[in-house]
């Protein structure tokens, strides 16, 4: 069992309040990501689970058992960290089974889970090598084993891939996934990168200035943001805002007057300021007539995808995703038509309002 119950947790330093409130129940085997920007209190979460900070207030609860003034050592928890924090001058073996000897376990158990958990990560090779004759993804591995062989109730990761190049954190999200399906052990992870959130999460917990925004699993983030800064967080390209208020026949008034019909909006939900969010990949787009016309000042061609950045009149700059598209480029003229369904509509407050 690897359940981990968080109620009402809080934390201050000082007069400073960095977690406020916060309660979460992360099921047992599941894969859950903390996201937010920088300073939202992400990884201070995750050292009150391990208890390498204390509570301010509130109750945390693992394996059913209230563990919130229990020593790190005590609460069956594996954490590993941005940096690899490996011994430079012994054996990959033996980092990986360091811990086990210090607690007096006897070298056969030791060696049995060094080569069960090398084999788990595929590095039986590598074994007799030194931490410096690995690449940086093969030593981040090297400190997950060191986590796997204590069997732990939970794995927690603080941002361990946020020192890779681009290419390794692809293919260590893949490696934590699968791992993740071998184990079906409970795995929490943060993040500042709402991709590696996306990609790999049962459910994700968005959070800011120490207030989960919501918890929920990535699809139902992406289709219904609870509110104007989820929306804004997830999603890449992030979503395009446009200042809105009522207009008759239960339409959207846009800044510019541009009218949207949302069939999910209802007339009563509206409110006297409002904003209306699109998705980039929503947006439609042609060379003949649409909701807006606009210059493309910028274009990003990635190949399979291009990014157009769109100076509209009297609405400001819009960004574009258009998939495959090679026919529209900076300094001309376009289009853009919004469909109503996929409109998000926010109130005064942030709020969602369909």
């Amino acid at each position: 069992m690897g359940e981990i119950v968080l109620s009402h947790v809080h934390k201050k330093f000082g007069p400073i309040t960095v977690i406020e409130d916060v309660s979460l129940d992360i099921k047992d085997g599941e894969f859950v990501v903390f996201v937010g920007p920088s300073g939202c209190g992400k990884s201070t979460l995750l050292r009150l689970i391990t208890g390498l900070e204390e509570l301010t207030g509130g109750q945390i609860i693992i394996d059913g058992r209230d563990a919130t003034y229990e020593k790190p050592s005590s609460r069956g928890l594996a954490m590993v960290f941005q940096s690899y924090a490996l011994f430079p001058h012994i054996s990959v073996r033996d980092n990986i089974g360091f811990g086990l000897r210090i607690a007096g376990e006897p070298k056969s158990e030791i060696k049995k889970k060094v080569d069960n958990a090398a084999q788990t990560l595929g590095m039986q090779d590598l074994l007799d090598r030194k931490p410096r004759e690995l690449s940086g993804g093969q030593q981040q591995r090297v400190a997950i084993g060191r986590a796997i062989v204590r069997n732990p109730t939970a794995f927690l990761f603080d941002e361990p891939l946020s020192n890779l190049d681009a290419a390794l954190r692809v293919q260590m999200r893949i490696e934590l996934v699968r791992l993740h399906e071998k184990l079906k052990t409970t795995m929490v992870f943060v993040t500042h990168d709402q991709v590696e959130a996306m990609t790999m999460a049962d459910r994700i917990v968005v959070l800011q200035e120490g207030n989960v925004e919501q918890f929920d699993t990535p699809i139902q983030l992406y289709d219904h943001p609870r509110n104007k800064f989820v929306a804004g967080f997830i999603g890449s390209p992030k979503m395009n805002f446009v200042e809105a208020k009522p207009a008759p026949d239960g339409k959207v008034e846009l800044i510019d007057g541009t009218m949207i019909h949302v069939p999910t909006l209802k007339p009563e939900a509206m409110s006297a300021k409002m904003t209306l969010g699109i998705r980039p990949e929503h947006i439609e787009y042609s060379h003949e007539s649409g909701d807006w016309k606009g210059t493309i000042i910028v274009e990003e061609q990635l190949g399979s995808d291009a990014f157009l950045y769109v100076e509209v009149p009297n609405v400001g700059m819009v960004t574009v995703r258009a998939v495959g598209e090679r026919d529209y480029h900076g300094g001309e003229t376009i289009y853009l038509s919004l469909p109503g369904v996929s409109c998000h509509v926010f109130g005064a407050n942030d709020e969602r309002l369909n």
